[in-house]
């Protein structure tokens, strides 16, 4: 039987690694966050009120492309990071930080609630949740330039955002697991523990 699972959560948490992890264990196909082309991101950095709808749709459309492709996947999947964050989180930050206009905003949802009640949902998604500490630590270790400067409160911002849509989603099921005390890479116990929860629910 196919599974398709998305790995959820803030940036730096430790979603790439626990894909890759996971996908080694089951024998599953790992699909990465690409780093796409976005055409619009010089711009956006320059003036993002203007280009913050720009850029959101063209992410939107990439990621709508990558979840059908894993939809249509004949083998079991396991994807960095889902297509409800770009939309649920990220887009909705600059929403709400005022780099998109109730009238922009009002077309991204309405095309991407469309969508959503389109496409087959995962069949879980686990939101790995830490501390604003805990991410910045991990920020900082991974060591990406244009990650370092990131503000406590935007990661704050973030988190928040991700709370809200995790408790909310209904689209498919969402374990939560807190990720500030395990160590998923290196401890064995851990990741057993966590694998007999999601067997749980995948069951």
């Amino acid at each position: 039987m196919k599974n398709f699972i998305a790995i959820a959560g803030n940036i730096g948490v430790g979603k790439s690694t626990l894909t890759k992890k996971m996908a080694q264990h089951f024998g599953w196909k790992s699909f990465m966050e690409p780093f796409a082309d976005n055409p619009y991101l010089e711009d956006f950095y320059k003036d993002m009120n203007q280009w913050a709808f720009h850029s959101q749709m063209y992410f939107l459309g990439k990621r709508l492309k990558h979840h059908y492709k894993l939809v249509n996947e004949k083998d079991s999947v396991i994807q960095d990071r889902s297509l409800y964050e770009n939309a649920e989180v990220f887009a909705k930050n600059l929403y709400q930080s005022g780099f998109i206009s109730k009238r922009d905003w009002d077309v991204y949802m309405e095309i991407y609630k469309t969508c959503v009640k389109i496409m087959p949902a995962p069949d879980l998604i686990i939101y790995l949740k830490a501390s604003v500490e805990k991410i910045l630590q991990r920020i900082q270790m991974r060591g990406r330039d244009f990650e370092k400067e990131m503000e406590p409160k935007y990661i704050s911002d973030l988190n928040d955002l991700y709370d809200d849509w995790a408790g909310n989603f209904r689209e498919t099921q969402v374990i939560t697991i807190s990720y500030d005390d395990l160590d998923l890479k290196n401890n064995n116990i851990d990741f057993e523990s966590f694998l007999d929860e999601v067997k749980h629910y995948l069951n």
